[in-house]
């Protein structure tokens, strides 16, 4: 890749002779090679779902947290380096903040997502910054109903049904094109994802832990995280559906 791209990789204002920005691309590409996380559009909610890799047997359950409250109608799960995604997440804590204290209401979802989408590109633009590399999964419940929103390293700002970014991306994407998301509930949204995640997992050996949360009807349209009880019953039934179908094969 450093073949590829020398001279045109040494700043993110650099254009390459075929109209691309490397150092934009090599963000994306924390992004591709983290953890997976997938976020789900149902048609009373939002569930956002992390795969986290034990790094080490003394790591205490739970460290390392990649789903962020902004506020109590929006969360955010973040890929790529935690540390970038944690700074983005607090600027969209910033904006929802400054948005609430200037117009006495909560920010719209589209609002926040495009506020977001132009501060990462900021880091896009200038010589003496790099790129965030990180990707934010954004669930949002306001008065348009549920939303799913995503930021990519570029800035790029987008509305989704369902999606999913990290290493487990594209088979994760094609188990979600199975799903019909427009007549799910959040509940059963939660038992499928947690599937997924555990079907995509590709570290043999590696331990993992999930995180999951959600923002739907049955929180009173509030971001929390989903009940411990409910994400064991998920993973259960997740490793179960595994087991049968290792027995299949």
């Amino acid at each position: 890749m450093s073949g590829i791209g020398t001279g045109y990789d040494l700043s993110a204002t650099t254009y390459s002779p075929d109209g691309k920005i490397f150092q934009t691309e090599y963000a994306q590409k924390a992004v591709d090679n983290s953890s997976t996380v997938l976020g789900l559009r149902c048609k009373d909610g939002v569930v956002l779902a992390c795969e986290k890799l034990v790094l080490s047997k003394l790591l205490v359950e739970g460290s390392n947290r990649r789903i962020h409250n902004i506020d109590r109608h929006v969360g955010v799960a973040v890929a790529g380096l935690a540390p970038d995604g944690r700074m983005v997440a607090n600027r969209a804590w910033d904006e929802a903040a400054s948005y609430k204290r200037v117009y006495g209401e909560p920010i719209p979802g589209h609002v926040l997502c495009e506020r977001v989408g132009s501060y990462v590109h900021m880091f896009n633009l200038y010589w003496s910054l790099r790129p965030y590399g990180s990707t934010m999964l954004m669930a949002v419940y306001d008065k348009n109903g549920p939303a799913l929103y995503a930021v990519d390293p570029s800035g790029s700002s987008l509305r989704y049904f369902g999606t999913a970014v990290g290493k487990g991306r594209q088979a994760a994407k094609n188990e979600i094109e199975k799903l019909k998301l427009s007549e799910m509930t959040c509940r059963e949204a939660v038992l499928e994802a947690v599937k997924i995640l555990h079907k995509v997992h590709d570290e043999d050996g590696k331990k993992f832990e999930l995180e999951v949360s959600w923002i739907c009807d049955e929180t009173n349209k509030q971001h929390q995280r989903v009940p411990a009880e409910l994400l064991a019953e998920a993973e259960r039934q997740a490793k179960a559906a595994l087991e049968d179908s290792d027995m299949d094969d």
